[in-house]
């Protein structure tokens, strides 16, 4: 690392010395801040094999410390040491945040000796709505042979053409701006690789500075993390607090922070950009943002799982049953992307069979602890809303029963179809036919 130094040598453990993750003063985060803003240009102006460099001791130093991490998250979510549940773990974790730098190195590498960016993606097609999408996933045989059957596209936005594509890729290492910006990363609670990834992005794809914020719900992660990017904090690229509502909302509009980036709900969104109350409403509803800097956002979301009709056998149905189990339970339902709106068809005949082969493989595994805040009082809601038949399929000792709520009119404003629930609850829906291309 020629062209930079580095601010400190001290390591985590010294910088971290007599500080409490809960305790973080308003001193303590200005000195962080202005760290960051002292070498936010550094950054800007870094030479693309440094970088490289950079993302190669993340993913040295990842190695070192995953089985840690990994314990950890297991330990925090009431995971046994021994159950297979912990490969959760693994995959949400280091083996995602290891695929990601794997993939910013190709293509800083590429970028680095000149080749064509779009020679490393997939195949492009034009979308009936002349929207450009290019396939990102899977690139290789390992992503082909690990996720069987899944496939991964970007969508352009509306000017992009398949003739002026590659002039929009790595735009901000075509096109650096003047100057380097401090962007504030407010961590997930969830998915232990989002916060790390959110840091590779508004680094490597974005040329900002990070402030890092952990989330209360999993902070105990924030020392690994800490020792993962010593080598950028030593430098000033960047920097980890922690603490409550109270130390988010004096980030979020400090001065000296130029952009935001969250993962959360639509409420804590909203919260951020408006103002939280009556009055942040109000100024939502004329869209008057009271925060005036670029705000960047990975929300909730009510995903569905659409069910089409066909010559399904038992085992079919059993095994496509496990799957809609998966996607709703795993990681204990606290995903954004977890389903919870299952779509079948009304006239066909293979649903019953399908909701009872669902609440037999539901019934069959063990019920999880519900270690995300908030869980248990929004499996009541979900109960006190359900205008279909709720099947609660845990017995009351358990803290949050996983629910299954079916035969929810598709015609209803049920607030299941706008509002993510966020844990053990699944809805079943269908649709008045049994025709698949309707």
């Amino acid at each position: 690392m020629e062209n930079v130094a580095p601010m400190t040598t001290n390591g985590v453990q010294a910088r971290r010395q007599g500080l409490s993750p809960s305790l973080d003063g308003q001193e303590r985060l200005d000195r962080a801040i202005a760290r960051l803003q002292a070498r936010k240009d550094d950054w800007l102006r870094l030479p693309l094999a440094e970088k490289i460099h950079h993302l190669g001791e993340l993913r040295r130093r990842t190695g070192k410390v995953a089985e840690r991490w990994v314990a950890a998250a297991a330990q925090a979510k009431g995971l046994p040491a021994d159950s297979n549940l912990v490969g959760e773990e693994w995959s949400a974790g280091p083996w995602a945040f290891l695929h990601g730098i794997n993939r910013y190195v190709e293509t800083l590498v590429a970028l680095d000796e000149g080749d064509d960016l779009l020679a490393h993606c997939g195949p492009v097609r034009t979308l009936p709505n002349g929207q450009v999408a290019v396939e990102v996933f899977p690139l290789n045989i390992y992503e082909r042979l690990l996720l069987h059957g899944v496939h991964g596209e970007v969508w352009m936005q509306p000017g992009v053409t398949a003739e002026n594509l590659r002039e929009h890729m790595a735009s901000f290492y075509r096109n650096p701006p003047a100057h380097g910006a401090v962007c504030l990363v407010l961590g997930a609670g969830n998915v232990a690789s989002i916060t790390p990834m959110d840091i590779l992005y508004k680094l490597f794809n974005e040329g900002m500075v990070c402030l890092v914020k952990m989330n209360p719900v999993n902070d105990y992660l924030g020392p690994i993390f800490e020792e993962i990017f010593e080598l950028l904090i030593d430098y000033g690229f960047v920097e980890f607090v922690y603490g409550g509502v109270d130390v988010g909302q004096y980030l979020v509009y400090h001065p000296q922070v130029d952009a935001v980036h969250m993962t959360g709900s639509a409420r804590t969104r909203d919260a951020i950009l408006y103002g939280p109350g009556e009055e942040g409403a109000a100024r939502k509803a004329r869209n008057e943002p009271l925060l005036q800097k670029p705000l960047s956002t990975e929300l909730g979301n009510v995903s569905p799982t659409i069910v089409v009709p066909g010559p399904w056998d038992e085992a079919d149905l059993r095994f496509q049953a496990e799957h809609i189990a998966t996607q709703k339970m795993q990681n204990s339902g606290f995903n954004c992307v977890a389903s919870q709106v299952l779509v079948t068809a009304r006239d066909w005949g293979g649903t019953e069979r399908l909701l009872y082969h669902l609440r037999d493989v539901l019934r069959s595994t063990p019920p999880r602890p519900p270690y995300y805040p908030g869980a248990v009082e929004r499996q009541r809601w979900a109960l006190e809303q359900a205008d279909g038949v709720a099947d609660v399929l845990d017995p009351p000792t358990v803290a949050c029963p996983r629910t299954l709520i079916t035969g929810v009119d598709p015609e209803s404003r049920s607030p299941f179809f706008q509002d993510e629930v966020f844990c053990s609850v699944l809805v079943q829906t269908a649709l008045p036919t049994g025709d698949p291309v309707a």
